[in-house]
């Protein structure tokens, strides 16, 4: 029996974790950082082709059982690359601010998470050029700035850029994912 529990929430994980959990690195080489900047940079191409004739039904599909339509996810990563892309700048221009957090979940459940993706990819496109201009002019210094997150604590740039490296990934497979297990 706990080998079956064990089995049924490992699989359960892989849905949800689809590339693993978030680890932060204990340190961020120069290599794994253009990596991710190269993640970002590479998000509304790999979002968009991972979204790619999707018609409305698979759209309005979840990713797994009690998950998010393939449609709010698209729509989560908009919201959730503008609330970083701000953060960052808050953390560029203040010093250690805390910022105010937001529930992902009641916002995947605004009428503005029904609409085409096309609105969010083509935010995501926009937002990331900014992003990544942004953080390819920062002297490395910059990176050990950070904010305060109320339920995370001290994040300095380098370690939220990890995380939204992995975040790019995460989401992207979950389209990926279905699609592969659908055969869409």
């Amino acid at each position: 029996m706990t080998v079956h529990s064990e089995t049924a929430h490992s699989a359960i994980d892989i849905l949800r974790f689809p590339i693993g959990r978030f680890r932060l690195p204990a340190s961020i080489t120069a290599v794994e950082h253009d990596e991710y900047i190269e993640t970002l940079r590479l998000l509304p191409e790999r979002l968009k082709a991972a979204a790619a004739s999707l018609n409305d039904s698979q759209l309005d599909t979840p990713y797994r059982d009690g998950g998010w339509s393939l449609r709010q996810v698209v729509h989560h990563v908009a919201d959730s690359h503008a609330n970083s892309y701000v953060r960052f700048k808050l953390a560029l221009t203040e010093d250690w601010p805390t910022i105010k957090p937001y529930d992902e979940a009641a916002w995947a459940e605004l009428s503005d998470s029904r609409l085409s993706i096309d609105v969010s990819l083509t935010l995501i496109a926009a937002l990331h050029a900014r992003w990544v201009a942004l953080v390819e002019s920062l002297p490395d210094a910059d990176f050990a700035r950070g904010y305060v997150h109320p339920a995370g604590g001290r994040q300095n740039l380098a370690q939220v850029l990890a995380l939204y490296a992995w975040h790019s990934r995460h989401h992207t497979a979950h389209i990926a994912n279905l699609r592969e297990r659908m055969g869409w």
